[in-house]
């Protein structure tokens, strides 16, 4: 067998024209599903604090609150739809997914609204906040900061991934 002395021709580095140049708009949706996997797992631990609290007011025997139960379910499902959009990169699933974790935390800010400690803060009776009721603000308030970064996102994700835009 004969062996080869130095290097085999057409790798030295000369032929660099003619490779295949991938678009870096490839790159850019690798790195922002990548991105959007840990986003959807820090949603994920929000929604668990959030399921927690709700349990916890159950509990301790409070009413049902309708919207926090909504937050909850529409913060699963959106959960869900994300890690499948974002593992298949389909476009209508990460769409799907902003929707309704956007109307998971609207959900959560209605509960804030509605509930007794908006009245405490309005009649600035702070003294008779409870470190639940401030825990759950505090939840809310990090829950939309983190759906603006979602949105923001996600929809750099949906336009990297369309096709490029044909000259005419």
């Amino acid at each position: 067998m004969q062996q080869r002395r130095g290097r085999p021709s057409g790798t030295d580095g000369s032929d660099f024209s003619y490779r295949m140049v991938v678009d870096s708009r490839y790159q850019r949706v690798a790195d922002g599903r990548s991105r959007l996997a840990s986003l959807i797992l820090v949603q994920a631990l929000h929604q668990v604090a959030g399921g927690a609290l709700l349990f916890l007011s159950l509990s301790k025997g409070a009413e049902v609150n309708k919207f926090a139960v909504l937050s909850v379910a529409a913060g699963l499902l959106a959960i869900l739809l994300g890690e499948l959009g974002r593992r298949r990169t389909m476009a209508v699933l990460l769409r799907l997914y902003t929707s309704f974790s956007s109307i998971a935390v609207a959900f959560s800010v209605t509960c804030i609204i509605r509930s007794e400690l908006f009245v405490k803060i309005m009649k600035q009776n702070t003294g008779a906040i409870t470190s639940y009721e401030l825990f759950d603000v505090v939840r809310v308030v990090l829950g939309v900061l983190l759906q603006m970064v979602v949105i923001a996102t996600t929809t750099r994700l949906l336009q990297n991934m369309s096709p490029p835009k044909r000259a005419s």
